[in-house]
């Protein structure tokens, strides 16, 4: 107020004043207006010096001068100044000040419009339905109030109001200038708004069919020119990790096989052109400014980590804390024991609270007792002392004799009862207390439930049962407000024991016979009453207090505040527990006090209602809240009539809060001219534990003035008091709230370990050491024990008392002369990075930022989540609804600048959401421990949101060194020495040659099985209806593939050697027009068709193919033809472009008269195109003789037969899955059931009903089918089995996969499927790669497949550590199948190619007549990657050529045996090598992350991980509501941070089926990121964590 002093104002102008300032903080006027029109008023007061312009600082004083106005400025934002403080208003803004010249870029987040705006007025409601009156209520403060004007207009001149309407070519253009600007910036800023423009969801291969979304195999649109071939970003080096530590970092090149270069330029998509980053990388002019902008941002200088650091041992992590010299310590004497002063015992005091009632009920039976106001209109009702006594004897008779029968009464003394009474209501809860204590029943005074999802209301529940409370007494109004089951009884609430509701108004209760006659007993130790405590957590507690200390705690009020009989006191307070339920009732009974209660309601409706009471009544004490005062503050032009002199003392129930004494300096200041004295106004403090712990005295105005401590936050924040003579940035004012209560002694301990008391100048735990405190936690003796019964320790080791003392939960510290300053709750405490702060605090900070002009009403809470190993700070507010985006992440980016800067401490997530929908406490504030709950659930909804791990997490694990290479030769000497054996396995050999084998192709097998076998059927289609749709038999199928070849020979005028592309559908068209290809002396290219309703995306990538692989001709059927011809084929590719297409509908009659003889094994068969898990495009080579090696591996591993019946359920167009479909059946004879996996679209289970229905014993699949069995049938499998499924013959299910092994998903299956006779030992792996379509499959015979744990971390460094099931970071494996015969396996570094010693992580390496010969190439470049079928170890043996498989693993010698008796050796796949991500030194699989990210929420369907200049950018489909989106945001940062220490850079959320998968189930990640970077997402959300 020194301020406001500083210019003579007259008073009318200080009105004017603080009424701008109202319609500022509002959102009334804007900044521009505000300052016109206080220049205006201010302009005939100021003094004027040439040259120098004077602004004045002002403070809020008052509101408008009319009650209309008044009502309307209310319902658009009511406040509450509990952190209201001038000093620290100033302290806020010079931080942002300081700030303002190195701001850093808030990166707006992209949104759809349907998340744009999404705060509509439907979430707004009227101030009646979200005031806060209690200590969590809603608050609020005039930031910004108390600044000079020329800092008010730096920070609006300031670039960090940019308007987010700059075009797309700006942001683009800008880019540079940003990350230029932003290389040495700290603070945060808005950014020009980068919006995505929507696609339709056809451009990522994602179609509706009977009103399904179908993600369908992303073979199509993986084999776009922009992700099938190496791009230009391929060829330049990765940008440097400017995220790590290390200060000169190596470039990683992730190498992928180039089958094919492309001449012209990669097309561009819509509005993405290509840009070049500051690192030299094309990137997407649109997302991937954004986050070379957040590149640019992480560059700068960082706050300094922690001096402490995690250490990788494998064992655990350990924390290393070296001892830092400037953390500031206590060094005063150490404190000692104070003591109150000596309880006076009254003269004629009654010997209990029930002795009380009853004398004033017969000697002053017209005495008032209670008198309740209505904000109705009603007039109060007064309750006497007469009545109050004769209407608990009534309920006290009732409790005990008219509640079940005489035999079995349902309550005895003792027994506990709920008390749920309304906050208007204070009449009919006194006489409840009352009556309890009458009938010594134990009351336990409980909210209102409203509604059957009350915030806290089951744990309240869960405290009722624990206190075996069987009756609830209320009373008939509030019982008809109480929700109804249909049945018309109170509703069962959740959590809550079965209750008998009793009504106690009088017309229900049964007159009490002449001679019934309570027994009034001396106060003694048995429990009074519970009173119940909301802990940080959420759980509910009840410290229960005895009659005889709930008397002595009324007698020390008595004492402290002055009481005498027939005096009058205003209670604004809740009546139910705490300040008010002592004084209001309690205190009031035994002194005979008159209670005037004022409600919550008329509050709301008249804030000075409290204060006509006073003069209405000549009131001597007053017990309110300093929201009340604010209240007061804001409507007192309305009645300047009030008169305050009768008042002896103004009890300030929230004292302990350090952020009231603005409230009081303020209401002091303005109400002094109406007979407010100052020494009127008395702090207290008191917890449900300790009850009152101190209360500062009305003095006279000789007497000495009440003490004040200006201390350092920053020292505060260690835990030390330093009063502050710097800057005053970083302040906290702390009020005394007097001296300890008489006969009670007080102590400050430390607040964790052992109880041992404080040095003067630190800040500790308060204990109270007295009789009239609570005695224990109902039913946790434990508890109860390490807070009831303290036992206080000096500094070496000895008792500091012999007295026991109890926790209060407050912090502070005990001054000069005995007074006690408290600076906030224990509970309030966050510990982060071994400084400790309170919520208190930081709420009080952010609200300074702005007035009010986001924060709906100022609701804002603060916690910390434990993340890391550490509590981390979230901040979540409501925000208005008429907020904008990019005002919300403004002012988001100042609060973490204002943080910062007075805390020095950073936010990990900072959430808005839409007004009204955080959980409320009963009388209307925020719900902490439900809140925070709703964000550690992921149910927040927020509809803004900014997570700052990058600033926040600095004891990330120490980033691995890289040490230098040890040789090939010293890695086999070692693990010789060490007795290991080096990690080599082999697979039977080749031999028993029968009749197909002697054949070396399978033209001549096919020509010899038409011959002996014409009619034996090869294969059998299922169609979509799980009937036989067609078979072909060895003879059908030679003469279809004669004719298929005169039909190449004739119309294709073809020769031998050229390339056919085969564009079929899954069927026996492929397989006939396969084989009528080899007849012809042809190479045949499977390719898939193109999807009709996906055209425009799958039609390039099939022309692409053609074009790679060099085919001269098309064959096809007539329809796929047909939809080559079309209008929209046409729009995609020109049809003229195509080569000569051939239709084999319509075959030539007669037969080829000369085929095909090869002559040469070595020569080509086929070419196997196929897209990676990395997204790249290959084409390989398959020679004769590799082809029928790989048939007669397979068959003598699986047992392959003419008198066998194999089905297969895969793709068959690449890989091992053409292998099974058109290639096994013809070599090995045995017939193949084949079931097109695009069938199981429209019936999930075709492929299981065929295996019973048939009685097939092996059968092949792909994950992707296996995982759609999974989903769509798993509440199916009881009707199935009533249909007949039967699974039990079932003796091999293979999942054909280049991947890991999906150790969950194989798991579910088998669970799932059990019941239909699936064994699980049944399932197994197969693995195959490029290099090598089979190397691994589990067959028939040999032992079953193993799984083994390895340690996660270990993997990360690249070594494999063996764990038991469960253990922590424990990852699964399993085998990926036996391998297969005529294979050797060798385990190699891939880096200096030597052999590696068993179980140990390294390349896997392959050998085999089966491998393919090469990648085919359009230039004749055979030796582009002749490195992968070539290559030679470096050490050991140097002559064998390897083919490198481009995946990692291990191999494991187990204790099983195989079919030849010797041990088994066990090969486990890890993952692409190509898809290992470097970070922080340390190597992560992505399959490791995305499972850790499904688990972490129930929306998340699907997710892929990539990097892009070393930012980790994780892609998760949103299973729900776009608005459930934000959710996802903070649940993905925690989860990857926790389980894999690592910092998302950004989280973008889309749709279900937009993460590509090809054809075998296997994410194309690569592709991903292209799509991605080239803006064709269409996402929901992308975040950009700063």
């Amino acid at each position: 107020m020194a301020d406001r002093d500083s210019l003579p104002l007259p008073l009318e102008v200080r009105a004017r004043l603080a009424e701008l300032e109202l319609e500022l903080s509002e959102g009334d006027i804007t900044q521009k207006g505000y300052e016109k029109k206080r220049s205006k008023v201010l302009q005939p007061y100021l003094p004027h010096t040439p040259g120098v312009e004077r602004h004045v600082p002002v403070t809020p004083s008052s509101s408008s001068s009319s009650s209309s106005r008044y009502q309307r400025r209310r319902s658009n934002g009511t406040r509450d100044e509990r952190y209201r403080s001038d000093v620290h208003s100033e302290a806020v803004q010079a931080a942002l000040e300081r700030h303002s010249e190195r701001k850093m870029a808030v990166l707006l987040p992209s949104k759809r419009r349907s998340l744009i705006g999404q705060t509509s007025m439907d979430t707004y409601t009227p101030p009646d339905s979200s005031s806060g009156s209690d200590a969590e209520g809603s608050l609020g403060r005039a930031g910004g109030v108390g600044v000079d004007s020329w800092i008010s207009r730096a920070l609006h001149a300031s670039p960090s109001t940019s308007s987010s309407s700059s075009s797309h070519s700006n942001s683009s253009a800008n880019a540079a200038r940003m990350a230029e600007t932003n290389m040495h910036s700290f603070g945060l800023g808005p950014m020009s708004h980068l919006s995505l423009k929507r696609r339709g969801l056809r451009e990522m291969g994602v179609s509706a069919e009977n009103g399904i979304v179908i993600r369908h195999s992303a073979d199509y649109q993986s084999d776009r020119p922009w992700s099938s071939l190496d791009s230009e970003a391929d060829s330049l080096s990765a940008p440097p990790d400017i995220t790590s530590y290390t200060s000169d970092p190596a470039p990683i090149f992730v190498q992928r096989p180039q089958v094919a270069i492309l001449t012209k330029p990669p097309p561009k998509y819509g509005n993405a052109e290509l840009m070049e980053t500051g690192d030299g990388v094309p990137v997407s002019s649109r997302v991937s400014a954004k986050i070379q902008q957040l590149v640019n941002t992480l560059k700068r200088p960082k706050r300094k980590p922690l001096r402490e650091f995690f250490v990788e041992d494998f064992e655990e992590l350990l924390e290393v804390q070296p001892f830092d010299p400037s953390v500031p310590h206590p060094e005063g004497a150490e404190s000692t024991v104070m003591q109150g002063e000596e309880l006076d015992r009254l003269k004629n005091c009654p010997a209990s609270l029930e002795a009380a009632l009853l004398r004033w009920g017969a000697i002053a039976p017209k005495a008032p007792c209670l008198t309740t106001m209505h904000g109705s209109g009603k007039p109060p009702y007064t309750l006497t002392y007469g009545k109050l006594w004769s209407r608990s004897l009534k309920l006290a008779y009732n409790l005990l004799h008219k509640l079940g029968t005489k035999q079995e009464p349902i309550l005895h003394p003792g027994d506990r009862v709920a008390l749920v009474y309304p906050n208007n209501d204070p009449a009919a809860f006194m006489v409840a207390f009352c009556g309890c204590l009458l009938a010594e029943v134990v009351p336990v005074p409980i909210e209102v439930p409203l509604t059957k999802k009350d915030a806290g209301s089951q744990q309240i529940g869960f405290l009722l049962g624990s206190c075996g409370v069987a009756v609830a007494l209320t009373s008939d109004a509030c019982h008809k407000g109480l929700p109804k089951s249909s049945s018309g009884d109170v509703m069962q609430f959740k959590g809550w024991p079965k209750l008998l509701w009793v009504l106690t108004d009088s017309r229900h209760l049964s007159k009490p016979p002449r001679e019934y006659f309570p027994l009034i007993k001396d106060a003694n130790n048995d429990t009074a009453y519970i009173e119940y405590k909301t802990c940080k957590d959420g759980s509910v507690l009840g410290i229960t207090v005895t009659r005889m200390a709930m008397l002595t705690h009324c007698q020390t009020l008595t004492q402290t505040c002055g009481y005498s009989e027939a005096e009058t006191i205003i209670n604004v307070l809740d009546f139910k527990k705490g300040i008010g339920l002592w004084h209001s009732v309690q205190t009031s009974v035994l002194n005979m006090l008159h209670v005037v209660s004022v409600p919550y309601a008329l509050m709301k409706v008249n804030p000075l209602s409290w204060i006509q009471m006073i003069g209405q009544y000549k009131a001597k004490v007053a017990c309110v809240k300093s929201r009340d005062l604010h209240w007061a503050l804001m409507a007192h032009k309305d009645h300047i009539d009030s008169n305050m002199s009768s008042l002896r003392m103004l009890l300030i129930a929230d004292g302990s809060n350090p952020w009231s004494i603005s409230s009081c300096d303020a209401f002091l200041n303005v109400f002094q001219n109406m007979g407010l004295r100052s020494e009127v106004i008395c702090p207290c403090a008191g917890s449900p534990e300790a009850l009152t712990v101190a209360v500062r005295r009305s003095q006279d105005s000789s007497c000495k003035l009440a003490g004040r401590g200006v201390l350092s936050m920053m020292n505060l924040s260690h835990g030390v008091i330093r009063v502050d003579t710097g800057e005053k940035l970083s302040v906290l004012t702390l009020q005394d709230v007097g001296t300890p209560m008489p006969g009670a002694m007080v102590c400050v301990v430390k607040p964790e370990g052992v109880p041992q008391l404080c040095k003067t100048d630190e800040i500790g735990e308060i204990c109270v050491s007295s009789v009239a405190t609570g005695t224990s936690y109902y039913g946790l003796a434990g508890m109860s024990k390490n807070t009831f019964e303290v036992s206080p320790v000096s500094c070496d080791g000895g008792l500091a008392s012999e007295c026991l003392f109890v926790r209060s939960g407050l912090l502070g510290f005990v001054g000069p002369g005995g007074m006690v300053f408290v600076s906030g709750p224990l509970e309030g405490l966050m510990q982060v990075g071994g400084r400790k702060h309170n919520a208190d605090d930081i709420i009080a900070t952010a609200l300074a930022v702005e007035p009010m002009k986001f924060i709906y009403r100022g609701r804002t809470v603060v916690f910390s989540v434990t993340v890391l190993y550490d509590e981390r700070i979230v901040l979540v507010a409501e925000q208005r609804p008429d907020s904008t985006e990019e005002e919300s992440y403004q002012w988001m980016s100042r609060v973490l600048q204002a943080i910062d800067g007075i805390h020095q401490v950073g936010v990990y997530c900072l959430a808005l959401v839409p007004a009204n929908t955080l959980p409320k406490t009963p009388l209307g504030g925020i719900h902490l421990s439900e809140t925070k709950q709703l964000f550690l659930e992921g149910a927040l909804h927020p509809c803004s949101i900014l997570m700052c791990p990058h600033s926040c997490i600095t004891n990330l694990p120490k980033p691995r060194q890289k040490q230098p290479e040890v040789g090939p030769a010293s890695v086999m000497v070692g693990n010789l020495i060490a007795g290991k054996r080096m990690a080599q396995a082999s697979g039977r050999d080749l031999s028993n040659i029968d009749d197909s084998e002697q054949f070396l192709f399978l033209s001549e097998v096919l020509q010899w099985r038409a011959q002996t076998t014409p009619d034996h059927i090869l294969y059998t289609l299922i169609n979509s209806r799980g009937t036989i749709g067609s078979s072909l038999t060895c003879l059908q199928l030679h003469k279809r593939a004669e004719k298929i070849a005169t039909l190449l020979y004739e119309r294709g005028q073809l020769r031998d050697g050229d390339h056919v592309a085969l564009v079929y559908p899954p069927g026996l068209d492929l397989i006939a027009a396969f084989y009528g290809c080899l007849y012809a002396g042809c190479i045949p290219i499977t390719v898939r068709p193109p999807h009709p309703q996906n055209i425009s995306t799958t039609l390039p990538t099939v022309k692409m193919i053609l074009e790679v692989s060099r085919s001269v001709c098309l064959m096809t059927t007539q329809t796929i033809s047909k939809l080559l011809r079309s209008k929209d084929a046409s729009v995609a590719v020109d049809f003229k472009s195509w080569p000569p297409i051939l239709e084999t509908d319509d075959l030539p009659k007669r037969r080829c008269p000369l085929l095909y003889k090869p002559c040469d094994p070595d020569s080509l068969v086929y070419l196997d195109f196929s897209v990676s898990t990395t997204g790249m495009l290959a084409g390989v080579q398959m020679s004769h003789s590799g082809t029928s090696a790989l048939c007669r591996s397979v068959k003598l591993q699986c047992e392959l037969y003419p008198s066998r019946e194999v089905a297969v359920c895969l793709d068959p167009y690449c890989g091992l899955g053409f292998v099974l479909w058109c290639l096994c059946s013809v070599y090995a004879g045995q017939q193949s059931i084949l079931i097109s996996p695009m069938d199981l679209e429209v019936n999930p289970a075709l492929w299981l009903q065929s295996v019973s229905h048939f009685k097939v014993r092996d059968t092949f699949c792909s994950y992707s089918v296996m995982e759609l069995c999974t989903r769509s049938l798993s509440s199916l499998t009881d009707s199935l089995k009533a249909r007949g499924l039967d699974l039990t013959r079932v003796r091999s299910c293979v999942v054909v996969a280049e991947e890991r092994p999906r150790v969950s998903l194989t798991q579910s299956f088998c669970k799932l499927f059990k019941d239909v006779g699936l064994h699980p030992r049944a399932v197994s792996t197969a693995f195959g790669c490029r290099v090598n379509l089979a190397i691994c499959l589990q067959g028939t015979s040999g032992p079953d497949p193993t799984t083994v744990y390895v340690d996660m971390r270990a993997l990360r460094h690249d070594r494999v550590r063996l764990v038991e099931r469960g253990s922590p970071h424990s990852l699964p494996l399993m085998e990926s199948g036996k391998i297969l015969p005529g294979v050797r396996i060798i385990i190699a570094n891939p880096e200096t190619k030597g052999p590696i010693g068993d179980s140990h992580l390294g390349e896997i390496w392959v050998h085999s007549p089966q491998n393919a010969s090469g990648y085919f190439t359009v230039f004749g470049e055979e030796n582009v990657r002749s490195d992968h079928f070539g290559a030679r170890l470096s050490f050991g043996d140097t002559q064998t050529m390897w083919a490198r498989t481009g995946y990692l693993g291990f191999l494991r010698r187990t204790d099983l045996t195989d079919a030849n008796g010797e041990r088994h050796d066990a090969l486990y796949v890890v993952g692409a090598l190509d898809e290992v991500m470097e970070l922080r030194g340390m190597k992560y699989h992505p399959i490791d992350i995305e499972t850790s990210i499904i688990r972490a929420h129930r929306n998340i369907t699907e997710c892929a991980v990539f990097t892009w200049t070393n930012l980790l950018v994780v892609v998760v489909e949103l299973d729900g509501s776009e608005h459930e989106a934000l959710d996802l945001v903070p649940m993905v940062t925690n989860v990857v941070l926790e389980e894999h220490y690592l910092i998302v850079g950004v989280v973008v959320v889309v749709d279900t089926g937009i993460i590509p998968i090809n054809s075998r189930g296997e994410k194309q990640r690569m592709h991903l990121r292209d799509g991605f970077l080239a803006d064709q997402l269409d996402p929901i959300y992308v975040a950009y964590n700063m």
